[in-house]
């Protein structure tokens, strides 16, 4: 079952399977994390980031989730860009 408050409606194809993708990670803590940003930003991310979040996507949950929560690094290819724009999104409180 997803939470997501967003509708899909108005997303292109690739969009919506990202949308959904966050959704349905597996561990509670990544669909909440990831569905909330993609909620909040999903129809306003270029291509490029994009596709660095679908790259971001497909790394193992516990490695994602110990990166947001400063407990171990993510390499440097995906420390960068979405991983810094989601991280802040959380640690603002879904706010930012």
């Amino acid at each position: 079952m997803s939470a997501s408050t967003r509708s899909s409606d108005g997303l292109d194809d690739r969009r919506k399977r990202l949308l959904f993708r966050c959704w349905h990670r597996g561990t509670k803590e990544m669909d909440y994390i990831f569905g909330r940003f993609a909620d909040a930003h999903i129809a306003d991310l270029s291509e490029e980031e994009v596709a660095d979040f679908e790259r971001l996507i497909d790394l193992p949950d516990p490695d994602l989730y110990n990166a947001f929560n400063d407990k171990t690094p993510l390499e440097p290819d995906y420390a960068e860009g979405i991983f810094r724009r989601i991280k802040a999104f959380t640690d603002a409180g879904s706010s930012a």
